[in-house]
């Protein structure tokens, strides 16, 4: 996430773990590697000073808690103040009344047809069915974009493409939808130059009469960001923001950063293309995981979203009594694939954060597929009996799936690395303090 910010973050806070005497010049010496980090990501030069000073001031002059040791103060005193960079609280969606009424706004470009299918998917966990209206009359084919997103989801969807009176397909969307809980309003992306366009969302704004304006931002346009939220502010009221595209943006971090200065509060971030990679913004959980901290509260609540517990607990205790087998790891990968892209899982993990393992991080969803369409070569029992997959039913795999002999022997060459592990793991028993020993990695 943030391209290279998390891994220069995470490779700052390493360094400063790992030094054994903290003393001024470590304190300046890791201020450089901050603000270097934070203005190769966009992040305004001026903010970067203060941010930096207060961190330098702080570790200079504070006296650890009792029980703290220097570095680990330190340590917290970089989490505090970027946590407080970016506004300290998450905010969350409260639906209040009937029908709650979300306007999305956004500039051409920032990703907000795409985020209403992402809000829409995100309401549906949470037991809501909204409605989305369409009134973006400008752009071509917005219409018929809705309506693959909310066809695929089986949620209701009202627009006409031949009526190009934004303010009347309001109207009459509030009309159709007036016993949903939830209507959410698509409209058409603007410019802040653009005042016919600003004019018309005023004119939607009263008609609607939104509970809350969302205003979608991309996070690759950096400090940009905070005058484009400006001028948005200035037109309508602006109740929270969305930043898309944080998924190894450069300028992420100038993105949410100039927009936590005019105060309407971040609430949610696109981390990814897929509709499930999107999640509630916490200033915490996010600084926690630049800086290689790991998020295991995340990891463990998206888990929860979308596996399978009796076929988790299956597949974990075969892992751990060595009985693992290419079926138990085709389901590993089955729940892998549910979860999101690898690199942000291994993320939310402490201690990992930019410094992921190669092996690891060549695991990408493509690799974990083409694994998953050799094992659908397979017979049941050689699923069950690994063992048994000797030249002979390699070549045969190799060519129901249509890849080579060397790609089928890759994959048995992987699974048995993981067993291989994973028996070690069981004989070292992950138990009672297996949780406490991982999210104390990072302080080791």
């Amino acid at each position: 996430m943030l391209g290279n910010l998390g891994k220069s973050l995470t490779n700052t806070m390493k360094k400063l773990a790992g030094m054994t005497i903290i003393d001024e010049k470590t304190i300046k010496e890791v201020v450089k590697d901050i603000q270097r980090a934070l203005i190769q990501s966009d992040v305004n030069i001026n903010l970067v000073l203060k941010l930096s000073k207060r961190i330098e001031d702080r570790s200079l002059n504070e006296k650890p808690p009792k029980g703290i040791t220097p570095r680990e103060h330190v340590i917290t005193i970089v989490y505090d103040e970027m946590v407080n960079l970016l506004g300290k609280e998450p905010h969350e969606l409260e639906i209040t009344d009937k029908p709650y009424k979300i306007m999305f706004l956004g500039l051409q470009g920032s990703g907000k047809t795409t985020t209403i299918g992402k809000v829409c998917r995100f309401l549906q966990k949470k037991g809501f069915s909204p409605a989305v209206v369409c009134t973006d009359t400008w752009r071509p084919a917005a219409y018929e974009q809705l309506k693959q997103l909310t066809e695929e989801m089986q949620i209701q969807l009202y627009g006409d493409p031949d009526n190009k009176d934004a303010v009347d397909l309001a109207k009459k969307g509030l009309k159709t939808f007036k016993s949903k809980k939830i209507i959410i309003f698509d409209t058409a992306g603007r410019h802040k130059e653009e005042k016919d366009l600003l004019n018309e969302m005023e004119t939607l704004s009263e008609v609607i009469n939104p509970n809350e304006s969302m205003l979608v931002i991309d996070g690759t346009i950096g400090q940009q960001a905070s005058e484009q939220a400006k001028a948005f502010s200035n037109a309508t009221n602006v109740g929270s923001i969305i930043i898309t595209k944080l998924d190894g943006s450069a300028k992420g971090g100038g993105a949410l950063s100039a927009v936590a200065e005019i105060g309407a509060p971040i609430k949610f971030i696109g981390t990814g293309e897929r509709l499930d990679d999107f999640e509630i913004f916490d200033p915490e959980r996010f600084i926690s995981r630049l800086l290689g901290m790991g998020d295991i509260k995340s990891l463990i609540e998206k888990a929860e979203e979308v596996v399978d517990e009796d076929l988790a607990n299956e597949t974990m205790n075969a892992m751990l009594s060595g009985k693992f087998t290419l079926k138990d790891m085709k389901n590993q990968f089955d729940m892998m694939n549910k979860m999101g892209p690898m690199k942000q899982l291994m993320n939310m993990i402490p201690g990992l954060g930019g410094n992921i393992p190669k092996e690891a991080s060549q695991m990408t969803e493509d690799k974990i597929n083409g694994y998953k369409i050799i094992m659908s070569s397979m017979s049941k029992y050689e699923m069950e009996n690994p063992k048994a997959i000797k030249q002979s039913r390699v070549i045969r795999i190799a060519k129901g799936a249509g890849v080579r002999n060397e790609d089928v022997k890759e994959l048995l060459k992987y699974y048995n690395n993981t067993k291989r592990a994973m028996k070690g793991m069981g004989k070292r028993n992950m138990g009672g303090g297996s949780m406490n020993r991982l999210m104390g990695q990072f302080m080791k």
